[in-house]
């Protein structure tokens, strides 16, 4: 049996997850660095297949919220520092994804698959 197309789309957006979470996690980043960090994390995505668009929120907030007692000025990325969203469109079926917190862990979920008008 083949899988469908929007079977294909939703596969397509678990491996643009896998790859941005795991090729970005750790990497160092501070308030000051986070707009750039984003910036090249949503143009590494978007060079996959498929990929229409990808949205990366680096929570500065948040960031400075944990360095708020830290010696340091930087921490490594993890998914509680990042919401990002991503339109993956294949053969006509589009979905939209979403990657927050939810009960402590960076959930990476579909949100809508719908064969573009």
């Amino acid at each position: 049996m083949d899988a469908t197309e929007a079977q294909t789309a939703c596969f397509e957006a678990g491996i643009k997850f896998g790859s941005l979470y795991h090729q970005f996690a750790g990497t160092p980043v501070s308030p000051a660095s986070a707009d750039s960090l984003a910036r090249a994390m949503e143009e590494a995505i978007e060079n996959q297949p498929y990929c229409e668009s990808v949205t990366v929120d680096v929570l500065v907030d948040e960031l400075e919220t944990e360095l708020a007692d830290s010696a340091a000025d930087y921490t490594e990325l993890t998914g509680r520092f990042v919401a990002v969203e991503m339109t993956i469109d294949y053969e006509g079926t589009e979905v939209r994804t979403r990657m927050d917190m939810q009960d402590g862990y960076p959930l990476m979920r579909v949100v809508d698959v719908a064969p573009e008008p």
